[in-house]
């Protein structure tokens, strides 16, 4: 088993142990699981920016596997699909800012509903935008690409084409599995903060899928 397969399988593990001890807090010690486990700046929200982080790296290396086969335009998009999860990172924590202390500008502070640098909490009047505008548009495109993507690759056809194209890491059925599970069990659940374990799992999730996906020729 090469060293990779190791840290995906460890992954998958800590996927695993993520939900059953999730379960376990939010039913036994639900005070403890919002206040502590799940609080902001704790554990599962700094795990969550760390694998979002090393999806990202992830991606950079493959992008510069790509530009040196001369795959110009892979390089890009995979580089791009880095950005976008270094973005992510850095918006998990606002961009470090309650570890170094400083101040939201102006704009920030009369538009973001936690007073703080980052745009997933931008408000527009009394409307939450990240939430009202892009979350439920963003849940369908994960969800399909998580479910739907794994099942209609292999069957090949514009479908498949098209991941392959775009240099598209495509998800295995077990990451399908997981993303089921973890949603039924996340939507059960009667705890505040719940959704910041459904992050974590998404991170943990995407990692195992950038590091071995169903297409490794096309993406790296």
């Amino acid at each position: 088993m090469t060293a990779i397969r190791k840290f995906e399988t460890g992954l998958m593990a800590l996927v695993v142990l993520t939900l059953a001890l999730t379960v376990i807090l939010a039913l036994v010690a639900p005070d403890y699981f919002t206040l502590s486990f799940a609080k902001e700046d704790g554990p599962v929200e700094w795990s969550t920016a760390l694998f979002l982080l090393v999806a990202s790296v992830v991606m950079a290396t493959h992008a510069v596997s790509l530009w040196r086969q001369g795959r110009r335009g892979a390089a890009l998009l995979t580089a791009f699909y880095g950005l976008l999860f270094f973005m992510a990172a850095g918006e998990e924590i606002s961009w470090g800012q309650r570890i170094f202390g400083w101040e939201s500008s102006e704009f920030f502070l009369e538009n973001n509903k936690q007073d703080e640098t980052n745009l997933h909490n931008l408000m527009v009047g009394d409307v939450h935008l990240t939430k009202s505008l892009f979350g439920p548009v963003l849940t369908i495109c994960i969800l399909l690409y998580l479910v739907g993507l794994p099942l209609l690759y292999p069957k090949g056809g514009r479908i498949a084409a098209l991941a392959d194209r775009f240099a598209v890491p495509v998800p295995w059925l077990k990451h399908a599995a997981i993303a089921l599970v973890a949603s039924v069990i996340i939507a059960v659940l009667d705890v505040d903060r719940k959704w910041e374990v459904y992050e974590l799992i998404f991170s943990l999730v995407i990692v195992s899928i950038f590091l071995i996906p169903q297409n490794p020729a096309k993406t790296r």
